[in-house]
């Protein structure tokens, strides 16, 4: 504590990110990167622009984007206009919370979900209710609806669900905002494109059909890019105009030159993203059999990510043992999820050492 300090500051409790620990021969599966590597099409689209005139960087970025903007409105077939982008989901996150989330009426989101809810809401003075997850950890949209209209200012959830990795189909998320078409329905899509190989379960398309829906995703999970920090959203004009007066109230270049660049490359390529995803769709479907094998509990997922637990072992102590092994998974101590943990997928080589681990660790 400190006397130079805001009030607000005091009252804080800050989001606690993924540990990156420098450990010799780390099986690193406790942050959800993406274990391959991004389009080579990410470099090549950098070097170029670096290529064009290292000067260039001495000169502030596009404001708006509109390169990146143009390439999220070719991949989803949406209008330029209807996309908003920014330095990482989580910022995106931050100016949503504040240009759509903030009403009279409480925000409603998940009891177990994305950690960094709650911390926006002490950021910025939302008053906000939690909904239980059922048993089986599903989001029930019958629970949202029950509080009524006159009693719900806004919700968030993501799709599929984390840490749970648990996805809500899109039928309930039309119902929802359906339902309550005077309150912004915020879907967080941060692993959505792991959720099917045919068809993935993005909630875009409901976009066209329902003014109140915003969607937002990353390019840190299913493009590789985590290092690169690049976010967007896609909404209505309506939505969009609302975090753009946030954006520029705050930070009107939140995207460097080579991020642009980098990330437009990254999303044209649809080969890479295709192949890649696949790749770690496979690896979970046999990672979460393998783990099953072992007598854990997986949750079903349509993420890059496990959510398990073993019902004769502590998973606190798990991950100390796994860690013991240079293996680095995510333990949460929350209450109801304590006994869990988030495994990221990896490749298989990783996944196999994972499981050679906790084969030895569980007998």
């Amino acid at each position: 504590m400190s006397r130079f300090w805001s009030p607000i500051v005091h009252d804080l409790t800050p989001y606690v990110p993924g540990e990156q620990p420098k450990l010799a021969n780390l099986v690193k599966l406790n942050t959800n990167e993406n274990p391959y590597p991004p389009s080579p099409k990410v470099r090549d689209a950098i070097l170029a622009e670096l290529d064009k005139d290292a000067d260039r960087l001495k000169l502030y970025p596009d404001p708006t984007g509109s390169q990146l903007k143009a390439a999220v409105a070719r991949h989803f077939g949406v209008p330029a206009e209807w996309v908003f982008v920014g330095n990482s989901s989580d910022e995106v996150l931050a100016h949503t919370f504040q240009a759509l989330l903030k009403h009279d009426k409480p925000l409603l989101f998940p009891d177990i979900t994305y950690s960094f809810y709650p911390v926006y809401c002490g950021l910025y003075g939302i008053d906000f209710e939690t909904v239980p997850l059922s048993d089986e950890f599903e989001i029930r949209i019958d629970d949202y609806l029950a509080r009524g209209a006159a009693n719900l200012g806004a919700a968030i959830f993501p799709n599929p669900n984390a840490p749970t990795g648990r996805l809500l189909p899109l039928a309930e998320i039309a119902r929802l905002a359906a339902a309550l078409p005077d309150a912004p329905i915020v879907i967080d899509e941060a692993y959505v494109d792991f959720g099917g190989l045919d068809a993935i379960p993005t909630a875009v398309e409901l976009v066209k059909r329902h003014p109140n829906i915003l969607v937002i995703q990353t390019l840190s999970k299913s493009r590789s890019l985590a290092g690169l920090r690049v976010g967007f959203a896609i909404g209505q004009p309506e939505l969009i105009e609302a975090l753009t007066r946030v954006k520029d109230s705050f930070n009107s270049y939140p995207l460097d030159r080579l991020a642009l660049a980098g990330a437009s490359a990254a999303l044209d390529d649809e080969g890479w993203f295709e192949q890649t995803r696949r790749q770690v769709i496979a690896s979970r479907e046999s990672l979460a059999a393998n783990l099953g094998a072992l007598g854990f509990e997986v949750l079903p997922s349509a993420a890059n990510f496990v959510f398990a637990r073993h019902p004769q072992h502590d998973a606190a102590t798990l991950a100390a043992r796994l860690r013991e092994r240079s293996i680095i998974v995510r333990h949460f101590k929350a209450a109801r999820i304590d006994q869990f943990l988030r495994i990221t997928v990896g490749t298989d080589a990783q996944c196999v050492l994972l499981i050679d681990a906790l084969r030895e660790i569980v007998g």
